[in-house]
Order: C-alpha cells, then structure tokens, then sequence
C-alpha cells in the first residue's frame, strides 16, 4: 500500500523545486486529520469531482444557446479540456499535477446559466456585482455541501488557484498561473472549434498569420500553445509565454471576440431578450418570496441577505433548470408543454 507519507516524499523527490508540495500547503480554513493515502491537493480534487456543483457544469452553455448538435462544449467539457491542457504543461515542467488538475476542475463552478449572458445579468443586478471566479470561491467555500453539510474545506492553494483563475490578481503558486493561461488556450481553440462546426465563421475568416504561427486545426494549435508554454517557463519560477506567442493568442481572442462572442447570430438579440426576461422574472420573484428558495440557503439569507442568496441560487441554476422553474411558477398550468 502507497501511504500519503510516501507520496509527499516522492514530490521532493520528483518534483521541481519551484513546484507546490503538499506536505507544505498553507492548509484549510477548517482544520482536518489527514487522509492516509492521499495527499491535501488529491483530496482537494476528489470533492471536487464528486461535487454536485461540478455535475451541474453538464447541463450549462458554453457560448452556444441551445445548440443543435451532440458536440458542442458545455461548461463541463470546457473544465475537462482546461484540465488535461493544464495537467500536461504541470508534467512537462515537473509541477504538481494533483494541484494542477484540483485548481482546474473548480476554477469554473461559480459560472451562471445561459453563459456569459447570466454573468451579465446578474453583474447588473446584484449590488457590488458579479465574477464568475469570486463565485467559484464562494461555491467551494460556503455553497456546496455534503451530505453531513460540511463545505468543501479546500486548501489554500487551490481556493487561491480557483479566484484567480481570471481578473487582476496572479495565483501565488505556479500551478495556478498553469490553469490561468491554459483556460485562456482552451476556450479560444474549442470555441473557435465550435464556431467552424456551426457555420458561423469559416476557416477563411481567421486571422492568416494565427494560423501560419499555431496551425490550422484545433490539435495543432493547441499543441503549439502547450510547446510554446512549457518551453518558455521551463527552469523559471513563473508560467510565460514568448512574447510572439502571447501577442497572436490575444489577436486571436480578440477575433473570436468581434466574429463569435459579440456576433448577433450567436447572442441573438431576441434570444438574449428572452433570457434576460427570464432571470429578470426569476430574481425579482425569489426577492419577494424568500419562502421558495431553497433550505440550504437559510443561513445565507440570515447572514448576509436575501439579494445574496437570490445571487447565488440563480447562478447554480443550470440552464434547464431555470427554464423550468420560470414555467413552474409563470406559465399557466394549462398552457405547460407536456
């Protein structure tokens, strides 16, 4: 039998010695006995595996409402593509893989339905606003619980990795600077993927000089990315990229930007109407019926409100799901698709 004891000695062993060991970790918020065969950041990434926030990134979208199509990417195929980009730049640079791939499974739990358009709305209409990242946090940290109603109680380094994943401030480890720009590296090639299979950009209207540098197919971009990565922050106490490569990948998403995320095919002005006519009726019945929110959100709304805790049920919500619940309580019984 392989003991937790044994495994952090081999880190020492195996490792970079930039890399994060886990017999160092900073430690959880809550104290606990350790697990005898797994390491802090193993089993950091088991509850998050396990958790329902993460099953939930199944049924939420990407960029595409209701596609039409079993391929299209979900936030939950987004999170496994982010993490095996991420767990190979981690083996490539002798890092630790367990934080790693831990950072990546939860860097998105906090992200709303109906993709950006619910991060939008509820940016609008939340006092102080909202961020997919800082939610994330807060999912892990307060949101999710088992079934003895305890929290994730994840290690610093991995609550770290999760909240700055995006916005200005760096992770402090190299693990988490590893997700960091390999989210970015995932969803510029998968949504351009994606884009290509709908028919809303051709190969044609990519920028030429991207695809001289990175390659013309998903697998040859990402395998140029990845090379580029690793070859730049080998022996470094930092993750970089060469300047070429940084400039042409933020080209490219800003591409993807004006052809895709800012396209009115792809947001559909009546669709979005439609949505934000949705979580609009959702957020402003939940405020006034605190009652039909759920039980495990008592405490939210004792400590900290009850527009925080309309926040964060809406933003658990998937996509399904709200659409449900708005038929549940404001379409007629009568008139109720069977």
């Amino acid at each position: 039998m392989v003991l937790r004891e044994t495994l952090e000695a081999r880190e020492y062993e195996i490792l970079s010695p930039y890399a994060a060991k886990a017999a160092e970790s900073r430690g959880r918020r809550r104290p606990e006995e350790k697990c005898d065969m797994r390491t802090d950041f193993q089993r950091d990434r088991d509850r998050i595996i396990h958790s329902k926030s993460l099953r939930r990134l199944m049924h939420k979208t990407q960029v595409f409402l209701s596609p039409e199509g079993d391929h299209f990417r979900t936030r939950l195929t987004h999170t496994l593509e982010v993490s095996q980009i991420s767990r190979t730049v981690a083996r490539a640079l002798d890092l630790n893989e367990d934080l790693t791939e831990a950072i990546a499974m939860g860097h998105d739990l906090g992200h709303t339905p109906f993709g950006h358009h619910g991060e939008f709305f509820l940016n609008e209409h939340f006092p102080g606003g909202f961020s997919h990242n800082i939610q994330s946090l807060r999912v892990v940290d307060i949101l999710d619980r088992n079934a003895k109603g305890n929290t994730m109680n994840l290690t610093e380094e991995v609550r770290d990795g999760i909240v700055n994943h995006s916005g200005p401030d760096m992770p402090f480890t190299l693990e988490g600077r590893i997700v960091r720009i390999c989210d970015r590296i995932a969803y510029i090639n998968h949504d351009i993927d994606d884009a290509l299979r709908s028919g809303i950009i051709s190969t044609a209207d990519i920028p030429g000089d991207c695809l001289e540098l990175f390659g013309s197919s998903h697998g040859e971009r990402i395998d140029s990315l990845v090379k580029d990565l690793v070859k730049n922050s080998d022996g470094k106490n930092d993750i970089i990229q060469s300047e070429q490569f940084a400039f042409y990948m933020n080209k490219l998403r800003d591409f993807m930007f004006e052809a895709v995320y800012n396209n009115p095919v792809v947001k559909g002005a009546s669709e979005t109407m439609k949505i934000n006519h949705l979580l609009s009726s959702l957020y402003g019945y939940y405020l006034d019926h605190p009652e039909k929110l759920p039980a495990d959100l008592k405490d939210v709304i004792e400590g900290e409100g009850i527009e925080t805790a309309v926040k964060d049920h809406i933003a658990g919500m998937t996509d399904r799901y709200a659409i449900s619940a708005f038929q549940q309580i404001f379409v007629p019984e009568g008139w109720k698709v069977r």
